[in-house]
């Protein structure tokens, strides 16, 4: 088996697909992936949409076919694309879903970003989507924000698989993971099968240390006398803040708490690693995949990443390595002042904020194109 990312596979690592676009589907380029790659599952984001719908012409037919049936508000018309592709992409995903028996196979879509500060609007948002979609092996991104906490809870309460979304810092997956957990001891409560619910927590990797090492290309440059120290912890800080992300995760499943709900069948919430295309050119291009494999884990990564490490990956079990090491490297960015808990933070709100931007674009591109094509048949 020479292929690295069925190495991958075989290390217990799941492989998604951070991308979305009808060819992949109707040209039978998602059925290879999952096929002669190991791909298992895959990852939609608004930014993802707006390449996919709003450049070019290859949803013209689509959309049209939507204004023909007399759909025209230009969310109505970017869902009716979206949910197809999704629905297609969970379709060719299916034999996957069901030979796992749940455990991988899924496709995620994401609910507005302009709700992401609101529970209520989140959850009728969520179940609305879940039902419109139809697809037992899809999963609803809903952002671990404050207010998207308490709507994680409340979906996984009713049995809807979802994928929480950007997440940066330790004390919010924390929370996520919580909210995961009495979901499903509601869900057990009232009768619920938890065999049947699924979800995973999205850790964003890479963002981090664009963000950290600005911090430390500022200082250095300014002359900082503890520069050294700075520079040692160039391109380690986003790759230790996971590793401990993971100990909390082995912590969780070895509690009585977690040990109940196993016992009824219920699967974890698996820690999903996104955001691990590399940023830096100074920096291996598979630099957030070789350094973060390990079992009961996913990594979504962008298809630049993933044929970057089939071509040459390495896998080898560094998830549960060097963590005393990455405690340390957790310890000194404290020391120096580097904020990695204020990075994280500033980074959901931006997170949040760019989604929306796309989603504006997005929606943008729709209506130009609507209008275009009813000026055209007019």
């Amino acid at each position: 088996m020479t292929n690295p990312l069925k190495r991958l596979a075989q290390a217990g690592q799941s492989i998604w697909l951070d991308y979305m676009h009808r060819k992949l589907m109707e040209g039978g380029e998602l059925k290879r992936l999952i096929g002669e790659d190991a791909v298992t599952g895959m990852t939609s984001n608004p930014s993802i949409f707006e390449k996919a719908i709003g450049e070019g012409g290859d949803y013209d037919g689509r959309l049209k076919a939507a204004l023909d049936s007399g759909v025209r508000e230009p969310m109505d018309l970017y869902e009716r694309l979206a949910i197809k592709d999704i629905q297609d992409a969970a379709d060719q995903l299916k034999p996957v879903w069901d030979r796992t028996g749940g455990a991988d196979g899924y496709v995620s879509l994401e609910v507005s970003p302009y709700l992401a500060m609101d529970t209520e609007k989140t959850v009728h948002e969520a179940e609305r989507l879940w039902k419109a979609v139809g697809r037992r092996n899809l999963m609803i991104k809903v952002p671990g924000t404050g207010p998207g906490t308490p709507a994680i809870q409340r979906l996984i309460g009713q049995g809807i698989n979802v994928n929480v979304t950007l997440l940066f810092g330790l004390d919010a997956y924390l929370k996520v993971a919580e909210a995961h957990l009495a979901g499903l001891e509601h869900f057990k409560a009232n009768g619920g099968d938890v065999s049947k619910v699924h979800g995973v927590a999205s850790f964003f990797v890479s963002r981090i240390d664009t963000q950290i090492d600005k911090k430390i290309d500022e200082r250095v440059k300014a002359g900082d006398p503890q520069s050294d120290e700075l520079k040692a912890l160039r391109g380690k800080v986003a790759i230790a803040n996971a590793k401990i992300a993971y100990q909390r995760y082995i912590d969780m499943i070895g509690t009585a708490r977690w040990k109940a709900l196993a016992g009824a069948g219920a699967s974890p919430q698996r820690l999903l690693w996104a955001s691990t295309g590399t940023k830096d050119p100074a920096y291996s291009d598979v630099l957030y995949v070789e350094t973060l494999i390990g079992p009961d884990t996913v990594n979504t990564m962008p298809t630049k990443t993933l044929e970057a490490f089939k071509d040459h990956g390495v896998v080898a079990p560094t998830l549960a390595a060097d963590v005393e090491e990455a405690s340390d490297v957790l310890v000194a960015q404290a020391r120096l002042g580097l904020d990695l808990d204020g990075v994280t933070k500033q980074l959901v709100i931006d997170g949040v904020k760019s989604f929306a931007e796309s989603f504006d674009t997005l929606l943008g591109a729709v209506k130009s194109k609507r209008d275009e094509m009813m000026g055209e048949t007019a």
